[in-house]
C-alpha cells in the first residue's frame, strides 16, 4: 500500500502523506515509506526542493496510537522510527517545506519542527497532546523546542491545549498561516525563491543554521571565514558571481 506518493516536477519534490482513513497517522510502515522517498530525493539531481503535504483533511494524527498499543516486547514502536524520520529531515541537504492544509498533533508536529519552511491555513489546529495520553513530548523536542520560545513551548506542552494557525505562527512552528485559497501560492512562492539558489550553498546554508558557535568570537569567526572562502572559490561560487557580474541566470537554474 502506498503511504506516500512522490511526484518531481520542475525542481520540486512533492512527498504526500496519503492514509486518510487512519488520519494520516505515522505508523512504522508510513515512515519507512517516508525515509525511502527522502533517500530517493536526496540521490536525484532534478529533486531540488521537497514539500512535505498530505491526503485529505488532516495533516497527521500523531504516531499510530493502534499500532503502538498492539506492539511487543520486541518490536520497534513508530515513536522510534519517528526519530529516525526526524533526523533525516533535520539533516536533509535540500529545502524542506512542509504544507499543512489541516490538523497536527503530536508526532506530525515533529515533522513540522524538522521543515526549514511550514506554511499553513490559519484555520488548522494544532496540540500537543502527549501529556493527556500519559507520555511525553521526548522524540518531538529535538526539533519542535529549537522553534519554539521557551514561555509558549512550556504553555503549550504542559497544557495540551489547541491552538490555531495564527498562534503557531506567532510562536514559530510555522512560517506563515494563510487564508485556504492562498496556501497553493505561498507553498510556490517559496518554491520558485529557493530553486533559484545553488544546491551546494543552499546545503551549506542549511548547515550554517544548525551549526554551534565555537567557544569565542574569533574562533567562530575563523570558522564562519574559513566556510566562506570555501563556497567562493568553489565551481558552484565562481559561477555565481560570474552570473550576477554578467546579469544572467546561473547555470543550475536552467
Amino acid at each position: 500500500m502506498d503511504l506516500v506518493r512522490t511526484v518531481t516536477a520542475a525542481g520540486v519534490t512533492t512527498m504526500t502523506i496519503d492514509n486518510p482513513a487512519n488520519r494520516n497517522a505515522l505508523s512504522t510502515a508510513l515512515l519507512g515509506q517516508l525515509l525511502d522517498a527522502l533517500a530517493a530525493s536526496a540521490a536525484d539531481p532534478d529533486s531540488r526542493v521537497v514539500v512535505l503535504t498530505h491526503e485529505g483533511p488532516v495533516f497527521s494524527s500523531g504516531v499510530d496510537l493502534k499500532e503502538t498499543a498492539a506492539a511487543g516486547p520486541g518490536d520497534r514502536l513508530p515513536a522510534e522510527m519517528l526519530a529516525d524520520v526526524l533526523a533525516v529531515l533535520w539533516e536533509f541537504g535540500k529545502p524542506v517545506i512542509a504544507r499543512i492544509a489541516g490538523p497536527a498533533r503530536a508526532g506530525g508536529l515533529g515533522l513540522i519542527g524538522a521543515a526549514d519552511i511550514a506554511v499553513c491555513v490559519r484555520s488548522a489546529t494544532f496540540a500537543f497532546t502527549e501529556v493527556r495520553l500519559g507520555v511525553i513530548p521526548a522524540v518531538i523536542s529535538s526539533t519542535v523546542l529549537p522553534r519554539l520560545s521557551p514561555r509558549a513551548a512550556a504553555d503549550l506542552y504542559l497544557t495540551g491545549d489547541v491552538f490555531d494557525g495564527a498562534r503557531a505562527a506567532e510562536i514559530g512552528l510555522v512560517t506563515a498561516a494563510v487564508e485556504e485559497d492562498d496556501l497553493d501560492d505561498a507553498v510556490r512562492r517559496y518554491c520558485s525563491s529557493l530553486i533559484r539558489g545553488g544546491p551546494l550553498a543552499l546545503a551549506g546554508t542549511k548547515q550554517l543554521l544548525r551549526r554551534t558557535r565555537a567557544d569565542s568570537i574569533r574562533a567562530d569567526l575563523a570558522d564562519l571565514a574559513h566556510r566562506s572562502a570555501g563556497y567562493f572559490k568553489s565551481a558552484e561560487g565562481r559561477e555565481g558571481v560570474a552570473a550576477a557580474r554578467e546579469k544572467r541566470d546561473p547555470e543550475w537554474i536552467r
